[in-house]
């Protein structure tokens, strides 16, 4: 008998295999979908990664955007505004430095606030809360501070040609400290060739749009252009036992620059300042005044250069015990270090000869300033002060008759000929600060004969005592931040009268502006002091100060 057998399923079952085949089908699709999401995702991450990086700092986070513009890098110098840890005292013994280069930095109880403690009047003087004692006496130290830096200034057109037995010794130090972190210009940062900067002993490559003496030069060069100076300097001696002063010429900006976009430790950071530190401990040189009469010139800002323990930013060059004496000249200050003096951004501007600044002068003294304002600059996200926000919407609100603002996140403010082109057009350029308090842009304004406008005292009043007067009024107008939401900038500056305005562009550029440029490496100003001679002179004075060491 035959016997019949259905091989049909039951329906449950059936049913189960379905399932069972739609979520294996669901699971091949989820696993390739987020495979693919995966990939987009790192793709994202390397994109963003190549234009910007991120660090934190306790509770600061520093965001340094790039736009592929190695000339936007100026956020590499330091964090999204930093706190200063002020001293409230000078030393235990005195309310007041005396001058001598190794006082202590003995700080009582730190105050912590931002870099804009105090507004500034009409006559640049502080206003400050008397209640407020603490950040007074802070104040009091700064000030104290750069009366000791005005002692050391040269009498006025005092000509070191003849040294007079104040000789300048340069170390010959091992090519690691120096010329070879300039032949690492090419991986510096990802995205751009550096090279191209670091060119023609610092200068960069020659701007024939805006004339002679202008280069594409990058701010972050002021240790090849010093170094290229010293070296064809006229008190340069290659004896040491008859040298004054002593400059070691360590490129310690470039050492923390090519570290920014990589990821190494703090110890791979700090290893070529400790060799440093130990080369110039064997040095006969070094031990007879303890580095008192030694010079550093840094390239990057005092913050780069004073690592903390907690945070991953720069090195720990200035910080170090054997760093204390020496004198560190750098393009922004630590206000609270006697031995941190700041000298002027390099600019695109290197005249050879004094025809060179006067051909300059004229230009910008008769030129047609069509425009009252202008604020080359881009807002700072998440920033937490909105200074920038607040100037670009009031200027923005007026219109280009009153108020040029050039965009820099979307315009190449890296190209000099369009910053320089918009400030000799303008009567007044709004310079408020960026990642930290100075600005290249400052000098940028002064060299082109537009009148800064400053929103905050540690941008330049408390930044260079060598270059800039103390009376702040002859060449800047201040603004206190705190009243942006109350005042109208640009129409506060229209009631400047043309009378003021022309005395202080005249005083701009008959006075300081020689003093602000680094003329070229074969610079030859008779009638001219420019800013490395200014700087030279007022070091070469500092040292003839220092007691001699005592001879065994």
């Amino acid at each position: 008998m035959a016997v019949s057998i259905s091989r049909r399923r039951p329906k449950s079952s059936s049913r189960n295999l379905e399932a069972k085949q739609s979520y294996f089908g669901l699971t091949i699709l989820c696993n390739y979908l987020s495979r693919i999401s995966a990939l987009v995702f790192m793709i994202i991450l390397i994109y963003m990664w190549s234009s910007f990086s991120t660090l934190i700092t306790g509770n600061i986070i520093h965001v340094c955007f790039s736009t592929r513009k190695i000339d936007n890098l100026y956020c590499l110098s330091a964090g999204t505004h930093p706190s200063f840890e002020i001293p409230t005292s000078t030393n235990k013994n005195s309310s007041t430095i005396t001058p001598g280069i190794d006082q202590d930095n003995a700080i009582a109880e730190p105050v912590n606030f931002p870099y804009t403690p105090h507004p500034v009047t009409a006559a640049s003087r502080l206003l400050i809360n008397d209640t407020d004692e603490r950040v007074a006496n802070a104040v009091k130290v700064v000030e104290e501070q750069l009366q000791v830096h005005r002692s050391w200034r040269s009498k006025p057109n005092k000509n070191y040609a003849t040294c007079d037995g104040n000789g300048i010794y340069v170390y010959d130090l091992p090519s690691k400290f120096n010329k070879d972190l300039v032949g690492q210009c090419r991986d510096m940062v990802p995205w751009q060739d550096f090279c191209s900067y670091l060119s023609n002993e610092g200068l960069g490559e020659p701007i024939a749009k805006l004339g002679k003496g202008w280069y594409k030069t990058h701010q972050y060069s002021l240790e090849l252009i010093f170094h290229s100076r010293v070296l064809r300097h006229p008190c340069r001696v290659s004896d040491e036992t008859v040298a004054k002063l002593f400059y070691v010429p360590f490129y310690g900006g470039l050492d923390i620059l090519r570290w920014h976009f990589k990821n190494v430790s703090n110890d791979v950071k700090d290893s070529l300042s400790l060799e440093l530190v130990k080369w110039l401990e064997r040095q006969g040189t070094w031990k007879r005044n303890s580095g008192k009469d030694h010079v550093f010139v840094l390239g990057k800002i005092s913050w780069d250069f004073r690592r903390s323990s907690e945070s991953p930013w720069g090195t720990r060059l200035l910080e170090l015990d054997k760093m204390q004496n020496p004198i560190k000249l750098l393009i922004e200050r630590q206000p609270w270090h006697v031995n941190d003096i700041g000298i002027p951004h390099p600019t695109n501007f290197h005249p050879h000869s004094d025809n060179d600044i006067i051909s300059w002068q004229l230009k910008i003294i008769r030129s047609n300033r069509k425009n009252l304002v202008s604020f080359a600059g881009a807002a700072r996200a998440n920033a937490e002060d909105n200074t920038r926000s607040a100037l670009i919407n009031q200027c923005t609100s007026l219109g280009d008759e009153k108020c040029r603002f050039m965009n820099c996140s979307s315009v190449k403010c890296g190209e000099a000929e369009s910053v320089i082109e918009l400030f000799v057009e303008s009567e007044f350029c709004l310079q408020p600060p960026g990642d930290s308090p100075t600005r290249k842009s400052v000098f940028d304004s002064l060299i082109s004969g537009c009148i800064p406008v400053l929103f905050d005292p540690f941008t330049a009043y408390y930044q260079y005592p060598w270059h800039l007067p103390h009376d702040h009024d002859k060449y800047s107008v201040f603004m206190d931040k705190k009243e942006l939401t109350q005042i109208n900038v640009v129409e506060r500056l229209a009631n400047i009268s043309l009378r003021e305005r022309e005395n202080m562009r005249r005083y701009i550029v008959y006075e300081l502006l020689p003093g602000l440029v680094y003329g070229n490496y074969n610079a030859e100003p008779d009638k001219f002091q420019d800013a490395f001679a200014i700087t030279m002179n007022n070091l070469l004075e500092r040292v003839s100060m220092l007691e001699q060491p005592h001879k065994d």
